[in-house]
């Protein structure tokens, strides 16, 4: 009972302190760190890392609004072929929860450190991607974007070759991978190189949490003789996981594996409903540049760096990447930069 006790004490405490739990070591520097300091005065970045509740509880209840309409939806559409658009709606919308994810890891959504604890839990709950271990790993993404042996996103898998780019993007390569790392840091038997100790624990705290959760659910579910999990969650989830890695493996893959920020990461080209859906991250450039930033400033941040440095940075829509990104795996056989800019394959 005791150990039970302090493994709920573990989980909630950086939940519900107030100042938010105190940063390990080297994390303290993730919240000031910056990807170029030339571009920004440090005065205007000041005021560009000012955040405002009232911005975050609109992206996360509008977002969170539209999944619940688009379940409401699929349920009252089960049997005619409007089930199937809202099937992927729903599943777009379930998949995108991780751009809100990625900005509360980096406690920019709201004020207080709690609400962005709390609701960045329930997204990595519901993504099956458990929260802290995700933070501590995207940590090291940002401090070595593209450093194939410290970026936390590239060790293990730097490159792709065509194959394993069409299952990594399918979906089926990245929830294959999810789901077999939850289980790798439950049992102790999986974590990244750069955790320390502490880190393993609580990852494996974390995992275990999640898990007990994941089948307490699966017997509710048992018990009820119940499918909606699995048609309303887990289904269109899976299923449409592909829509939202034509964003993810956008930001990065195939870019330089150099340290300038403005040469190893892309803005990606899209629209106002693309935007609201990633949490404005199509700004990736801007984003790695000055994480601290708040995403709904990024627009405003981004048209400011281009004037600063008096270009664009590498920019491809979603489609478009996906073209050329074939066409590079086809000729080269790999994803790894050849001195080309990947709209020139």
């Amino acid at each position: 009972m005791k150990k039970t006790r302090l493994i709920l004490i573990a989980f909630a405490v950086p939940i519900f302190y107030p100042a938010g739990a105190k940063l390990r070591g080297k994390e303290k520097a993730v919240e000031g760190f910056i990807g170029n300091e030339k571009l920004i005065s440090g005065e205007k970045l000041r005021s560009y890392n000012q955040r405002t509740n009232l911005r975050g509880c609109l992206q996360t209840g509008s977002h969170l609004t539209a999944i619940s309409l688009a379940a409401y939806a699929l349920h009252n559409s089960w049997g005619s072929y409007w089930a199937a658009l809202w099937f992927v709606v729903l599943g777009t919308l379930l998949n995108f929860l991780y751009a809100g994810q990625h900005e509360l890891s980096h406690w920019t959504v709201f004020k207080a450190r709690w609400p962005n604890n709390l609701f960045g839990h329930l997204f990595g709950f519901i993504l099956l991607m458990p929260r802290e271990h995700d933070r501590m790993e995207h940590y090291q993404h940002h401090r070595h974007t593209q450093d194939p042996d410290l970026d936390g996103e590239l060790q293990g898998s730097p490159y792709f070759n065509t194959r394993s780019y069409l299952w990594y993007a399918s979906g089926l390569g990245y929830w294959t991978g999810i789901i077999w790392r939850t289980f790798g840091t439950a049992f102790k038997r999986r974590f990244p190189a750069f955790f320390t100790p502490k880190q393993c624990l609580l990852s494996t705290l974390e995992a275990r949490l999640y898990l007990f959760g994941y089948l307490l659910i699966a017997l509710l579910s048992w018990y009820l003789q119940s499918w909606a999990v699995i048609a309303y969650w887990i289904a269109p989830m899976f299923a449409t996981k592909f829509i939202h890695n034509c964003q993810n493996l956008a930001e990065h893959t195939g870019m330089p594996n150099e340290s300038d920020i403005l040469i190893n990461t892309r803005t990606i080209k899209s629209n106002a409903l693309l935007n609201w859906l990633a949490w404005n991250m199509p700004y990736h450039t801007a984003h790695h540049t000055y994480p601290a930033v708040p995403f709904y400033k990024l627009p405003q941040l981004h048209a400011e760096m281009v004037a600063a440095s008096g270009r664009e940075p590498e920019t491809i829509s979603y489609l478009s990447y996906q073209w050329h990104m074939l066409r590079k795996l086809r000729r080269e056989g790999s994803s790894e930069y050849k001195g080309k800019p990947l709209s020139s394959y």
